[in-house]
């Protein structure tokens, strides 16, 4: 996995920059496009609410574009808060491949572990 030193943009900065600005998009005239409250909207736009599938669905009909591009946005951004918080950092090197978790079961198999539950 390739990751950068550099915090990419958040879901808010690029629908409020790259989206709502240049198209001189309001978050009530957005949220009355999208059919939500503008409580979503606004939570959207400072980064305190997550992009769902569903959501990233209606906002690639507003704009037209696609849900993969909202829901990457939303997922290089959850990456990189976890590679890059000493709490997440610690519970994913806790994490052991499987060969590594086959190999200190002695000398039970992997196959036989498998089978066994």
């Amino acid at each position: 996995m390739l990751m950068t030193k550099r915090k990419p943009a958040t879901v808010g900065e690029i629908l409020v920059q790259e989206f709502m600005q240049p198209m001189g998009l309001t978050q009530a005239a957005l949220a009355e496009a999208m059919g939500v409250q503008r409580k979503h909207v606004n939570e959207l736009c400072n980064n305190r609410r997550n992009v769902t599938a569903a959501t990233a669905l209606i906002l690639a009909r507003v704009f037209g574009n696609s849900p993969d591009f909202w829901l990457n946005v939303q997922r290089r951004s959850d990456l990189w808060e976890a590679m890059n918080s000493p709490r997440e950092r610690e519970r994913i090197e806790r994490a052991r491949p499987l060969r590594a978790a086959a190999c200190d079961l002695g000398s039970r198999s992997f196959r036989q572990v498998e089978l066994s539950q």
